[in-house]
């Protein structure tokens, strides 16, 4: 069996002492699968995509990535959406596209220009025309053109109509490596749903509350992920 592609172990993180956002996490992510880390907002999930993408460091505890702990060079094989656009909004979307390609090293600009072409996406518009759904769809692009091995997408159609949805999921599935794991975050679980091989439903306090195989606990509860979270929930402070 192929090494987790993620381990989170013993993750401790806190902003004040007596709040504890992540406590004693663990959790593995295999390779090959859409993971869906679903919880509603403020349970810790974009403060753990934070730690594993190396934006914020966990006051205790290790995240080994592609069989290393966690350090610079885990970079290179993460690709990483944040929840609020990061562009620089005076970049037109060509500029965008070839300081991705400078900077990624598993930058596809044939894959990027193709999904834009497919949003009717001017590369020639600067980044501030365009609508804050655009943009969005704009970052979704360059982070899924990478041949990375880790995608994490923190909320990644929270932001844009339904419409829009329907691409950026087909979007997710059609170009990430099969080789690699995609972890989105995400409270809206009835849309992503159907793209989820696996799951993990993450409570306040950084607690994984239950986890599988989408398809299995959907045949042995006879619901779906959606009904499932709804009543796992209910009683969740």
């Amino acid at each position: 069996m192929s090494t987790p592609i993620l381990v989170c172990t013993n993750l401790h993180k806190s902003y004040r002492k007596d709040v504890p956002v992540l406590k004693g996490f663990h959790w593995e992510v295999p390779r090959g699968r859409i993971v869906g880390l679903l919880g509603p907002n403020g349970c810790g999930k974009s403060t753990l995509i934070k730690i594993i993408s190396g934006l914020l460091a966990p006051d205790d505890g290790t995240v080994a990535i592609d069989g290393e702990l966690r350090s610079e060079r885990s970079n290179a094989v993460i690709s990483y959406l944040p929840e609020r656009t990061y562009i620089n909004a005076w970049m037109k979307v060509e500029e965008l596209i070839r300081y991705f390609a400078d900077f990624y090293a598993d930058f596809d600009e044939n894959v990027a220009r193709k999904m834009l072409s497919e949003l009717n996406i001017d590369v020639s518009a600067k980044l501030k025309t365009l609508s804050k759904g655009t943009k969005e769809k704009v970052q979704l692009v360059m982070v899924m053109a990478r041949k990375a091995k880790l995608y994490l997408l923190d909320e990644p159609i929270a932001g844009v109509d339904p419409a829009a949805r329907d691409y950026i999921i087909s979007t997710i599935i059609g170009n990430y490596n099969p080789e690699a794991a995609v972890i989105i975050t995400t409270h809206l679980i009835h849309d992503v749903e159907p793209m989820l091989d696996e799951f993990a439903f993450m409570a306040p306090g950084g607690k994984i509350l239950l986890s599988g195989v989408a398809d299995d606990v959907r045949a042995e509860q006879g619901k779906s992920l959606d009904e499932l979270f709804r009543e796992v929930f209910k009683y969740v402070p």
